[in-house]
């Protein structure tokens, strides 16, 4: 098993590029160690209505969902809040509801959370519970034993009227869970979080099933250490490949995005390392277009045109070791070889206020080259159109 080997105090007093080659000896060379001249000027637009400068080839959309979002066959979008299905048939304006759950009182749907609706048409949601929400950080043993968050899985047969009663995947503590894939020959594939103790720390696993979500078989999980309540690996997003095989993306404390593989449909990952994709600490989204082109959507771990940003952690309690949670730009990249190299990162958004961030990224092709982005924090809802970025 790859563990990160700890760091000493005094690396905090680096900056983040000292400090991402000084990690470790695994780690691989940075695909963008020069540093992109900073071309964004926030004091010109566009802007969103809630002040989150946006690329000029980009357009704000009002009035939309957080998602995530799936087609049905009227073109219609649909998505998911707390307790309910919406479903919305002019582009996201207005919204008609149908209840998820035949007892409310019981399920709260947290706001990482995957969607899909297969091509036989079942609709597939995976969640986390929030009302058994229970954990209690110790900050003297850096653990929460018994801690809860349960994933849960849940079904719809006729495009989000009515939903069958919800599957428990696990209880213990979710961090989140934020994607989910159909492969080519029917498999459905989603990720999970579990939080493990002696010390506190992150690990990601996944979650197969053959047949369209009745039943669902655990794949390994993937510790890699750490110590803290956001330490190790967490919120992942996969996407197949062509030939047949997984490529998983991990969120870490450790300066880049850590890949893993599965050859047999998330079943068991390996080859875990870390890939030259510089990230904060923050999740990113990945998916295959119409195109057939990949595109990512993340945080990178310093603003554009910038040689360091502070650090955090090192404490034990966040994470073991000091890291960037650079959250003030979203960026794109696209991959025409599979993920084998990517190009260079367009900032689509950054903020203009203080103490505000926009992260966590949903992803909606609308229609093909149409491309929704969304986000659960900063409340980005943008649209923008894969030629206008392609070859920049």
């Amino acid at each position: 098993m790859n563990r990160i080997p700890p760091l000493v105090n005094w690396l905090a007093t680096l900056t983040l590029p000292l400090f991402l080659l000084a990690m470790t000896k695994e780690r691989k060379p940075l695909a963008h160690t020069q540093v992109l001249k900073d071309t964004i000027d926030t004091r010109k637009g566009p802007f969103t209505s809630n002040g989150i400068w946006i690329h000029p080839s980009s357009r704000a959309l009002t009035g939309l969902r957080m998602g995530p979002f799936v087609h049905l066959p009227d073109k219609s979008i649909l998505t998911i809040d707390s307790t309910q299905c919406l479903v919305s048939l002019n582009e996201g304006r207005s919204w008609k509801s149908f209840p998820i759950f035949k007892d409310s009182s019981r399920f709260l749907i947290r706001m990482e959370r995957s969607l899909i609706r297969t091509r036989k048409g079942t609709l597939i949601l995976a969640f986390m519970n929030e009302k058994e929400h229970r954990r209690s950080w110790n900050s003297q043993t850096h653990d929460a034993p018994g801690s809860v968050l349960p994933t849960y899985v849940v079904r719809s047969y006729d495009n989000g009227k009515t939903w069958q009663e919800p599957q428990l995947m696990h209880r213990e503590w979710t961090g989140a869970v934020r994607d989910i894939i159909e492969t080519k020959d029917g498999h459905v594939i989603f990720t999970s979080m579990m939080l493990l103790s002696n010390p506190g720390r992150n690990s990601v696993l996944t979650y197969t099933s053959r047949d369209e979500g009745k039943s669902w078989t655990r794949s390994n999980i993937i510790d890699l250490g750490g110590i803290g309540h956001h330490s190790g690996v967490t919120e992942s997003t996969l996407e197949e490949m062509t030939d047949g095989s997984l490529l998983m993306y991990m969120r870490t404390n450790w300066g880049s995005l850590w890949e893993t593989r599965s050859t047999n449909k998330g079943i068991s990952w390996t080859n875990y390392r870390s890939t030259p994709i510089m990230s904060s600490s923050a999740p990113a989204m990945f998916k295959r277009m119409k195109s057939g082109r990949l595109i990512l959507i993340w945080n990178q771990s310093m603003p554009q045109g910038k040689t360091s940003y502070p650090l955090r952690g090192g404490d034990k309690e966040w994470s073991e070791v000091f890291q960037s949670n650079h959250r003030e730009e979203l960026s794109i990249s696209f991959s025409e070889d599979e993920g084998k190299h990517w190009s260079d990162p367009i900032v689509i958004a950054k903020v203009t206020l203080p103490n505000t961030q926009v992260s966590y990224p949903y992803f909606l092709e609308r229609s093909p080259g149409e491309v929704w982005i969304t986000t659960m924090f900063g409340g980005l809802r943008l649209s923008l159109r894969e030629k206008d970025f392609i070859g920049r």
